[in-house]
């Protein structure tokens, strides 16, 4: 994950980070609240979580996340969870990183992208360009993430094309768009390909839905 880079005093990071973490955390309990039942999350979720870090930090790391974060660790697959783990072990990452949870979510969105192209290689052979495969999650991804995992909940995307860009509109209780946001990096590295995104509209800040204008290039060129 990517480190703070405030010119001055490191208490700016941190500053920055606590008041981030506060207004994330709020969102995520409001979003809790206002859930009527299903506020959990596939254990597939979690698994993710801990290859990644264990991946790019180590094993004792995620063991270190559990133990801060107070909760066990013993998370199967098919298996549905609080989503309160989730919010408590991205809590744990952030103030050991010194980040905001937002960052710290992106971060796994970006870094799960790789492990998902291993495990579901069909999802991703199709596609020529990150365009192509980000304009296919709700037809396609997502249906058949619902095979695998039954009762998993999605978030719903909606897309609008902009000239060489996408509108994408995304809608979830839980209000993760910063994971979209990195799955969306992800896989423009995936396709070697750059992004440029700009987060218009945002659920964590108020609004009904979040709006991100995005941009794929490929060797100077604009992605199709």
């Amino acid at each position: 994950a990517k480190t703070c880079n405030a010119p001055s005093s490191p208490f700016v990071c941190l500053l920055r980070a606590i008041r981030i973490g506060k207004h994330w955390l709020t969102a995520q309990r409001q979003a809790a609240k206002s859930a009527k039942g299903g506020n959990e999350l596939k254990g597939i979720v979690f698994n993710l979580l801990e290859e990644v870090v264990t991946r790019e930090y180590s094993a004792d790391t995620w063991d270190d996340l559990l133990e801060a974060a107070g909760v066990n660790g013993s998370y199967t697959s098919l298996g549905s969870y609080a989503d309160e783990d989730l919010s408590k072990l991205v809590m744990a990452a952030s103030s050991a990183l010194q980040q905001s949870p937002e960052d710290v979510i992106r971060w796994f969105g970006r870094s799960a992208v790789p492990l998902l192209a291993e495990k579901y290689p069909a999802f991703f052979a199709p596609h020529a360009s990150a365009r192509s495969f980000i304009l296919t999650l709700n037809e396609i991804i997502h249906p058949e993430v619902r095979k695998i995992y039954p009762g998993a909940d999605v978030p719903e995307f909606d897309f609008e094309v902009a000239g060489n860009a996408l509108l994408l509109g995304y809608a979830s209780k839980r209000r993760l768009c910063s994971f979209a946001q990195g799955l969306i990096e992800g896989t423009a590295e995936h396709y070697d390909e750059h992004v440029e995104l700009e987060h218009l509209n945002c659920m964590v800040r108020g609004d009904d839905k979040c709006l991100i204008r995005v941009e794929f290039r490929t060797n100077g060129a604009h992605s199709n």
